[in-house]
């Protein structure tokens, strides 16, 4: 019986080594999941064509836009919010969308021109054999606007975002904003300062484009139109919180089951798995960057 024993210690360690990668390459779960607490909305109700209508078509509730030579696609959502839960489930297009950028964002560019906030995740095209990048960014009070000052977190998924749609979101509050992907949260933005958080009411948008200029490795590949059309995939789509004419009694959605905010520590602990495996880019650990420009750095 010893013998039998000592003869299974290799197997058991095996798996226990295959237990242990197969973990290595996928975050633990975050033990609350804020999507399940948000009905989906149907799109026409919701939203409108921003631009580039016929580069939309819906069927049933799922959306598709595209762009080629001509044109992109974007939509608004109907309302405006000062704080809530936002987000859609996305499908990417595979193969070489180098320069194209598609996008789930908040934005009150259109109510400020020029001095606009705006709270993205966007997914940076890219070449064959190359995965999408997945950027998150905060722009506040016109920092995205003229001199540009972003606050770029970037992540490489632990999934292939081409295969089958996924749920991304932010969850925006008076206190912080946390960008989620399947419920996990990748980033936490905390308001340390009025001045270095966005405040005033934004409305959602959803868009695909050109950004050959930056999207892909600083510009280095174009969007190549000879792979057009480059399409995205949205449905599930959900927006809720508290509207910009909604009483100011409205109470702020959270991230976790917490009503003052914050994560808990299963869902810090999915975080910390994420910028440990999947970041690629930190705006803060970027040390040719002026950080006297964003405070939050090191306040």
């Amino acid at each position: 019986m010893g013998n039998s024993v000592i003869s299974l210690l290799p197997i058991f360690h095996l798996l226990v080594l295959l237990s242990s990668s197969v973990n290595a390459y996928w975050p633990p779960s975050p033990g609350y999941w804020p999507s399940s607490k948000v009905s989906s909305l149907n799109f026409y109700k919701g939203f409108r064509n921003l631009w580039g209508p016929q580069h939309q078509r819906m069927d049933q509730n799922d959306l598709t836009i595209w762009l080629d030579r001509n044109s992109g696609s974007g939509f608004k959502s109907v309302k405006p919010f000062r704080s809530g839960y936002f987000g859609a489930s996305i499908k990417l297009q595979p193969g070489y969308t180098a320069g194209v950028i598609t996008s789930l964002y908040l934005s009150n560019n259109e109510a400020h021109p020029g001095f606009h906030d705006e709270v993205d995740i966007e997914f940076l095209g890219t070449t064959f054999g190359k995965p999408y990048t997945l950027q998150t960014n905060v722009y506040i009070r016109g920092s995205g606007d003229g001199k540009i000052i972003g606050r770029e977190m970037k992540f490489r998924l632990w999934f292939d975002p081409t295969s089958s749609f996924h749920h991304y979101a932010i969850i925006w509050n008076p206190r912080e904003i946390i960008f989620l992907v399947d419920d996990i949260p990748i980033r936490r933005y905390p308001k340390k300062s009025a001045s270095t958080f966005p405040l005033r009411p934004m409305w959602l948008y959803g868009s695909i484009w050109d950004a050959s200029s930056w999207a892909t490795e600083d510009g280095k590949y174009k969007a190549d139109y000879n792979y057009q059309p480059f399409t995205a995939k949205y449905t599930n789509f959900k927006a809720i919180g508290c509207t910009a004419y909604s009483s100011l009694r409205c109470h702020p959605l959270t991230a976790s089951p917490y009503r003052s905010g914050g994560l808990t520590w299963q869902q810090y602990q999915a975080m910390r798995w994420v910028q440990t495996h999947s970041l690629v880019y930190n705006y803060c650990k970027d040390y040719k960057r002026d950080h006297s420009l964003t405070p939050e750095c090191w306040s």
